[in-house]
């Protein structure tokens, strides 16, 4: 059956695609939900837009992360950002050294391991492909970092709202910050963070972006080392997501009409929605894009090396979260 499915004209497996985002968009789909749906779609019928899929994935997820910005107050979000500035700086350095020290236990190449530590320790893909061309990376080790990332993030998109809702007993604050610092990439920390509550969203979503803007010294850093002067890659659209926070918050006092509503909500508040709905396809669309090959070209080296890292930095940030906020 699955061969068949695999085997159908393009122009069905295009109409299904088509239709599964429809029912992202029209209808109330959970982002975990998403996420599975996407799954199905690559291993069942495979993904007929593949080619498109990294693009649209990283451009839908950055300009949904703006839009949520457009709900956020700025004063909370210095709160949310202080408090957790020191946080993540101490997180950061914990991974990156025990990164290095499990891949050389493992006996994992030095590039993947790297880029599976740097992906752990800041924000996912995004921090592997700014720090894959600067250590000279090639396509098989930034594959198999993508992959081992990609099935864990899937794993937490799951299992933090379950733990969170019923294990531990978190606060909006502590469950948010703690998505931030635990969970690999922006996608998955703002879809666990979403089916806690809309505070711990605006929590998690303001501390991760914070995270990832420590692609750009971390990038120096490995630049200086590795003696590469190529180009830095700037995540930009954290840079925009403060300046939707921003407007969202003082240009009302100007133009009062922005306050106004249209239809039940005003024009920050339907920016905001757009937002969630666009994480929600954008985690279709990453579920899509996952295939039998990447899982069997990870091996079980770089999982492992994966997950142990996912526990100490998961288990040291519960730990100091529940002590401290």
């Amino acid at each position: 059956m699955k061969s068949t499915l695999l085997n159908l004209p393009n122009i069905y497996r295009q109409g299904i695609f088509i239709l599964c985002i429809v029912t992202c968009v029209f209808f109330k789909v959970d982002p975990p939900i998403a996420l599975l749906m996407g799954l199905v779609i690559a291993l069942v019928i495979g993904h007929p837009f593949l080619h498109l899929n990294k693009k649209a994935t990283t451009l839908l997820l950055q300009v949904s992360v703006v839009c949520l910005g457009f709900k956020i107050d700025f004063g909370e979000a210095m709160k949310a950002g202080k408090e957790g500035f020191f946080f993540t700086v101490g997180t950061i350095g914990v991974t990156l050294v025990a990164g290095y020290l499990i891949g050389k236990w493992l006996k994992i190449d030095r590039n993947t391991s790297t880029l599976i530590s740097n992906g752990t320790a800041i924000c996912g893909g995004s921090a592997i492909a700014a720090i894959a061309p600067i250590i000279k990376a090639n396509d098989e080790q930034i594959s198999v970092s993508l992959g081992t990332v990609f099935i864990l993030n899937s794993i937490a998109l799951f299992l933090f709202p379950w733990i969170g809702l019923n294990l531990i007993h978190f606060t909006d604050q502590q469950f948010g910050t703690w998505c931030a610092i635990a969970i690999h990439d922006t996608s998955s920390v703002v879809g666990a963070a979403s089916k806690f509550s809309p505070k711990a969203l605006q929590i998690a979503t303001t501390i991760k972006l914070e995270r990832a803007l420590w692609i750009i010294p971390l990038s120096l850093i490995t630049a200086y080392f590795q003696k590469n002067t190529g180009k830095i890659k700037i995540p930009w659209f954290i840079f925009y997501f403060v300046l939707a926070i921003l407007v969202s918050t003082y240009l009302p006092h100007y133009l009062p009409f922005l306050s106004n509503k249209i239809a039940g909500s005003t024009l920050f508040e339907y920016a905001f929605m757009f937002g969630r709905k666009g994480l929600v396809v954008t985690l279709f669309l990453i579920g899509s894009g996952l295939s039998l090959k990447t899982i069997r070209q990870v091996g079980w080296r770089p999982i492992l090396q994966g997950v142990l890292l996912w526990l100490i930095i998961g288990s040291v940030s519960l730990t100091v979260i529940k002590g401290v906020l």
